[in-house]
């Protein structure tokens, strides 16, 4: 599981240097995915318009100044030999407009599964993110 979200960290901050390789963004993630957030539930799979909406996620990012997100914890809740409940805590880091630098920590919960021996993420789960950069002066 580390392995993962080792690897997941390396992507994103790869995609916010401007070098996304969507591909193996891609294989981080299940044929199907879910993810819940305040305004909602969205179920998908992973095609070509969810790298698509991937990459534009990292353009958005990048343009609000992301410079880097970090792994500060993870704590895997196992949910029977296959599945697991995986809570990531996050540290973001941003740069305004104004070059002042900003530091917002979060927690996503990602929800795992074991196929062919690989863990690949099915799903998320995620707080208000628009609310914390609107508050942090981001958007």
């Amino acid at each position: 599981m580390k392995a993962l979200f080792a690897r997941y960290e390396a992507l994103f901050n790869q995609a916010l240097s401007g070098e996304a390789d969507m591909e193996a963004v891609a294989a981080l993630y299940a044929v199907e995915v879910i993810g819940a957030a305040p305004l909602g539930v969205r179920a998908g799979k992973n095609d070509a318009e969810f790298r698509a909406a991937m990459a534009q996620g990292y353009a958005h990012y990048r343009a609000i100044g992301t410079r880097e997100m970090r792994i500060k914890g993870l704590h895997i809740t196992p949910i029977d030999a296959l599945h697991c409940l995986a809570k990531v805590d996050w540290t973001s880091l941003y740069e305004r407009k104004d070059g002042t630098e900003v530091r917002i920590d979060f927690e996503v919960h990602y929800l795992v599964q074991m196929q062919d021996g690989a863990a690949k993420v099915f799903g998320w789960i995620t707080g208000d993110e628009s609310a914390a950069l609107r508050e942090h002066g981001l958007t």
